[in-house]
């Protein structure tokens, strides 16, 4: 839902400019607001989740996003809008910080790559989700409706997880309070580790700047998520709702690219990673090392590169008014390479130190988004400079 709300108003920014009387560049800072908290948040909800257990971080996430949605859809101008956007990040971050210790705790090693592919492809096709369903929302009932949508969605997760979602974390038998385990895992909501609080917890993520497997794979994962998932999904509403003159409704509809790219390529990054790391064991007879998984990234970043390049020039050479489907051919050719890559040098990074995962997570997630909140400030300065040079 972090990825989902935030690029949820995308096929809205022309309507919410005239609303709001602001350009449609300050407008596209809604969504890069976001995808910064998004990054730096889960450093303050990680170590809260360890002490207090995943379960009740996630339904305070989710009462209080409700809540600020609803701030969302009542704001009168662009200032208080964006207060509440930041607000709704803040809580949903916890998903984001804490998503892949959850999936660590939850399955074997063997099945790692399946189930942290399922993660991040939920990640990533938040991104494309968000703007094809709401498209529909803006072009039909207004795009505040976008924001009542959100909230109706975070209060029915806040009760299906009361029901469905169960804690993870296990600390020892030693540590863990007595009881059922069913009382342990639906109905405790105290402190769960009684160890005190330091501040080093909060940065500890940061650490991982030294650890270089972590810090490669996050870089380079990054990149590819900036050009192939930002840039693709930020220029979409304008390079081709100007191009082509497109409404809400239709713009949302070019985000079926990206959406079929993310679900074919997590076929490659999760399900045949696990099958190419298991045929190698049974080849050499032990366990392989983490970096056999990476000859599977070369192509998820020769797919990102093609993909970027077939939709730009194409958007370029396109004719006004006139549309095509090349470009959206283009974002899911980099989408399906975009998703090779995240299953894979996320997978790779948490093979390398499993005993951190939740730290990995969260490093990760603050280097993408980091540089993912940069991009949409420079973006429309390269595009419109590439134009006066043309």
């Amino acid at each position: 839902m972090g990825t989902f709300t935030a690029a949820a108003i995308i096929p809205a920014y022309e309507a919410i400019s005239e609303d709001l009387g602001v350009s449609l560049q300050r407008v596209s800072y809604l969504t890069s607001l976001q995808i910064a908290i998004l990054g730096g948040a889960p450093l303050f909800w990680k170590p809260l989740s360890h002490r207090f257990g995943r379960r009740p971080i996630f339904l305070l996430s989710l009462i209080f996003s409700c809540v600020c949605n609803i701030g969302c859809a009542k704001s009168p101008d662009y200032a208080s809008m964006a207060a509440c956007r930041a607000l709704v990040s803040f809580f949903l971050c916890p998903a984001m910080a804490i998503g892949s210790a959850v999936v660590t705790e939850t399955f074997f090693r063997r099945e790692r790559a399946r189930y942290m592919g399922i993660w991040t492809v939920m990640v990533t096709l938040g991104v494309p989700i968000g703007p094809f369903i709401f498209g529909f929302v803006a072009q039909r009932v207004g795009y505040r409706w976008i924001y009542w949508v959100l909230a109706i969605t975070n209060a029915c997760q806040f009760f299906l997880y009361i029901f469905f979602g169960p804690e993870t974390r296990y600390i020892g038998a030693e540590v863990q309070s007595g009881g059922s385990p069913f009382k342990r895992e639906y109905l405790s909501f105290g402190r769960i580790d009684p160890t005190p609080f330091r501040f080093s917890e909060f940065v500890h993520p940061l650490s991982l700047f030294t650890n270089i497997p972590v810090l490669l794979a996050s870089v380079a994962y990054a990149m590819v998520f900036l050009f192939a998932s930002v840039l693709n999904s930020v220029e979409v509403p304008q390079l081709l709702q100007s191009k082509f003159g497109l409404n809400a409704q239709q713009l949302g509809l070019q985000f079926l690219g990206l959406i079929i790219g993310s679900l074919l390529g997590e076929q490659l990054g999760g399900f045949m990673s696990d099958m190419w790391m298991n045929a190698r064991a049974r080849r050499i007879g032990h366990k392989p090392a983490p970096e056999y998984r990476l000859w599977l990234s070369y192509i998820g970043y020769l797919l990102t590169i093609a993909g970027s390049v077939v939709f730009l020039v194409c958007t370029e050479q396109a004719t006004e008014g006139k549309w095509t489907v090349v470009p959206v051919v283009g974002t899911g050719i980099a989408a399906f390479g975009n998703q090779v890559i995240t299953t894979v040098l996320t997978t790779y990074a948490v093979d390398t130190y499993p005993q951190d995962a939740g730290s990995i997570g969260v490093f990760i997630n603050f280097v993408r988004s980091t540089w993912g909140f940069i991009g949409p400030f420079w973006y429309v300065n390269v595009l419109w400079l590439r134009v006066l040079i043309d």
